[in-house]
């Protein structure tokens, strides 16, 4: 029985693979003209074949797929948690994974930039003061979100069934959905803006697309088992 249930667990994943590339690719076909005119003249500075714009694509692409598979895998199966002997353990040990993983997305998103030429029009103090304050702005959402979530909140440990009282809703989840994939977004935004950098305003656009398409797969799970909670307390109640 253990083994059916991790060879559907596995199917599921594979599914879930071709459905989020699937996505990200009908996504990418639903640009505007102006989205088109953009990434031409951005894509008239970038190397597509440098080798850190390559890393950068693939690092920016697979750290979001890595974690929503490694997570779903895991609420299917129990895995990790049986490795680990404990949730905690196997949440805490993702969500360590996720951070090198995102510290050597960060690297390659940088050496992308620092590689390719600058645009002109960017480099000048008031761009700088502004990617400055992007990356001030999406700093605030990251951290603060980290703060209301907890690290077991921050890196999945719904998958692991550690769940809070509620879905929270304080500030910046006041504010707006998912912060802390649209403070990272800004972050990179602003990073590139500082750099006056077209290659890393391409990458930008990469790590909103891939956010969006994780968001996807993300957001009826988080909604779904928070229904299930609440019901199971009417009950008890």
């Amino acid at each position: 029985m253990v083994l059916r249930a991790e060879l559907t667990a596995l199917q599921e994943l594979e599914k879930l693979s071709g459905l989020f590339l699937w996505v990200e690719f009908s996504l990418l076909l639903r640009d505007t003209e102006a989205d088109l005119y953009v990434m031409t003249l951005l894509l008239g500075y970038v190397d597509p074949s440098d080798p850190c714009f390559v890393a950068a694509i693939l690092t920016i692409t697979f750290n979001p797929l890595f974690w929503n598979v490694v997570a779903r895998w895991e609420q299917k199966t129990r895995q990790l948690s049986r490795a680990f002997r404990s949730p905690y353990l196997a949440c805490y040990s993702l969500g360590a994974a996720i951070l090198l993983l995102n510290v050597l997305r960060s690297h390659c998103f940088t050496q992308a930039m620092l590689s390719q030429p600058k645009m002109e029009s960017l480099d000048n103090p008031t761009a700088y003061r502004m990617g400055l304050a992007l990356l001030g702005v999406g700093s605030t959402f990251v951290l603060s979100s980290f703060f209301a979530l907890g690290f077991t909140g921050t890196f999945l440990g719904d998958y692991f069934g550690i769940l809070k009282e509620a879905r929270v809703t304080t500030f910046p989840f006041n504010i707006l959905d998912n912060p802390m994939y649209w403070g990272s977004t800004a972050n990179y935004l602003g990073w590139a803006v500082m750099h006056a950098s077209p290659t890393g305003l391409l990458l930008t656009a990469v790590v909103a697309l891939v956010y969006m398409v994780a968001i996807l797969y993300e957001e009826p799970f988080t909604a779904q088992i928070y229904q299930q909670k609440a019901s199971l307390s009417h009950k008890r109640s």
